[in-house]
């Protein structure tokens, strides 16, 4: 069997359920490891939610998280196509977003598990999905595993997705706030960079 197998690796014809690299084993390890916490930490606060808006948005991700986490499972150990395609997360509100500060209290941990709130919880909910999102680029830029890397690939924006979903939530309901350079900056900003040409010397 180990004859046969440092034969087919020679070959470039490895069984595509041991079509990995270490790199890959190991980040794709750490994906499923934060996906199964980030699941956790969704049921273990859902009881506290006490906003109907925020717990039809952590059911809903929930749902689709938990889905995503079984495809690239299944990709993983077999190393072949799952059984459906990753899916492509909806929102359910609008792009909107209010811009400028409002002065409130100094944001700080909590001292009592009693405080916990919707700000606080879709604060958690959120940092799940921007762990998510960073696991999933660094795995898939280490997958050697075709299937594997476009499954992690097709995640990322899912992830962003869910992610925007509950910024926008936070921030209409005044948990995040997001400031903006004074007109004069900001139109110099945008103004910084031109269209560039094609070098002389590279072909078409």
């Amino acid at each position: 069997m180990e004859n046969q197998f440092e034969s087919q690796a020679m070959q470039g014809n490895m069984p595509l359920s041991t079509n990995h690299g270490a790199h890959e084993i190991l980040d794709v390890h750490e994906v499923l490891s934060a996906s199964i916490g980030a699941m956790n930490t969704f049921i273990f606060l859902r009881p506290h939610v006490q906003d109907q808006e925020l717990l039809n948005i952590l059911d809903r991700q929930y749902a689709f998280m938990l889905d995503e986490y079984n495809i690239t499972a299944e990709c993983f150990k077999t190393g072949q196509d799952p059984s459906h395609p990753t899916g492509s997360y909806k929102m359910q509100m609008g792009n909107d977003t209010k811009y400028g500060l409002t002065p409130g209290q100094p944001k700080k941990p909590m001292q009592s598990a009693n405080e916990i709130n919707d700000a606080i919880i879709s604060g958690f909910l959120l940092s799940c999905h921007k762990m998510g999102a960073t696991g999933k680029t660094t795995a898939a830029l280490e997958s050697t595993n075709p299937v594997v890397r476009r499954v992690l690939q097709d995640s990322i924006q899912n992830c962003i997705e869910m992610a925007y979903e509950l910024s926008l939530y936070q921030n209409k309901n005044g948990y995040y706030q997001v400031p903006q350079l004074s007109p004069q900056d900001m139109q110099a900003m945008l103004n910084m960079y031109g269209q560039a040409d094609k070098a002389k010397d590279m072909p078409n």
